[in-house]
């Protein structure tokens, strides 16, 4: 077993400058629904079963198709690339070496291309809706160009949260001279990042998005870009229009209400994702375990449903799972273990967590992560 999540995160904050490590950390607003998520999973108790034969546990399972030696994958994050050298590459080698999937985000580093030839595996993908459909379709292109086995729209978005973290350290603000001098302050006070990202790990342009769509800000311009491109004219009326495009399984994340779900469903989705966004857009609303059951009530096995939010251990997948996830997806977690190691690091932490499932399902005799459910939970 490596190390725990938590010393992972602690690692990545001594590595990274601080505008890159609160992107990762931080929340929306006083980040109260961030800390809503870890403590909802930490409330959550477990039956404690004995004499109970352990000896063979299953923990693969089966996912839109796809074999997954555990169940989970890894969720999309943005700017992965700038945590370590060429990230997101490093991270999809981690995740096909453990047999779990790895999810691009639209705002990777690295281009879909690039990730799947390096890391020599197709890679999910990940799509916020725009006011370019244009746009859109060709990324949808590219993704089937690329066999992207699935596509997760992310529909939490329609307009940025206030991240207040990002405005203090520098992510988004201070403009002008006094946020340059505290950015280049950031990376030169930080050598070892300096040394393997900043100059070892360019190009720093969005992979996904061509030059000419984002203009000549860049990396740094796409605040403005992406504030002024997310389209809030989007409905349920646009699943069809993606659908027409896009002939895999639609995965919809960005739910908390069970009527969100029923429409998703009455719109043909293929799987939801019950997700917060990490407590990074709506502040105050439920923590994702808390959202769970009622929308896997209301799918009541229709399509897979899988959850994020405020896992950092083996026990927290399980206690997901005991909720009525089918699996689940992790984001800081990987982001964090990408920031302190690169490509070990996330090695390191999925590694860890099969270890840490592996315990948690021996001692709740649990022995086949297809088989968890409200049993496991005390009344």
């Amino acid at each position: 077993m490596g190390r725990p999540i938590c010393d992972l995160r602690e690692a990545a904050k001594a590595r990274l400058p601080r505008l890159l490590f609160d992107y990762i950390d931080g929340g929306s607003y006083d980040e109260v629904t961030l800390q809503r998520n870890r403590d909802a999973l930490r409330s959550i108790a477990l039956r404690q079963r004995v004499m109970t034969d352990i000896s063979s546990l299953r923990m693969d399972t089966t996912l839109f198709g796809q074999s997954l030696a555990l169940p989970l994958a890894l969720a999309p994050v943005g700017f992965a690339g700038m945590y370590a050298r060429r990230g997101e590459v490093q991270a999809a080698r981690a995740a096909k070496a453990a047999g779990v999937p790895f999810c691009l985000s639209t705002l990777s580093i690295c281009g879909l291309e690039e990730v799947v030839r390096d890391s020599g595996a197709p890679v999910w993908f990940q799509l916020y809706m725009v006011r370019d459909r244009g746009f859109c379709q060709a990324l949808l292109q590219r993704a089937r160009a690329a066999a992207s086995p699935v596509l997760l729209l992310t529909v939490d978005l329609p307009i940025a949260g206030a991240r207040y973290r990002d405005l203090r350290s520098g992510m988004s603000g201070p403009a002008g001279w006094r946020g340059a001098a505290m950015r280049a302050w950031q990376g030169a006070t930080h050598p070892a990042w300096l040394w393997n990202v900043q100059l070892n790990g360019r190009p720093h342009g969005f992979g996904n998005i061509p030059p000419e769509v984002i203009g000549e800000g860049g990396v740094g311009g796409f605040a403005d870009w992406i504030k002024s491109n997310l389209d809030p004219t989007v409905t349920w009326k646009d699943i069809a229009w993606l659908r027409e495009r896009w002939d895999g399984p639609i995965v919809i994340k960005g739910l908390l209400d069970r009527a969100d779900a029923r429409e998703a469903l009455a719109c043909g989705v293929d799987g939801i994702v019950v997700s917060n966004h990490g407590g990074r857009q709506l502040d105050g609303v439920p923590a994702s375990a808390s959202a769970l059951p009622a929308i896997v009530e209301e799918v009541a096995g229709r399509v897979p449903v899988l959850a994020d939010g405020g896992i950092r251990s083996g026990l927290d997948v399980l206690r997901m799972l005991a909720l009525g996830a089918d699996a689940c997806l992790v984001g800081r977690a990987w982001a964090y273990a990408l920031g302190a190691a690169g490509e070990a690091g996330v090695a390191e932490m999925l590694a860890t967590l099969r270890s840490e499932l592996e315990v948690a399902m021996s001692l709740t005799g649990c022995t086949d992560v297809r088989e968890a459910g409200r049993h496991l939970l005390v009344d």
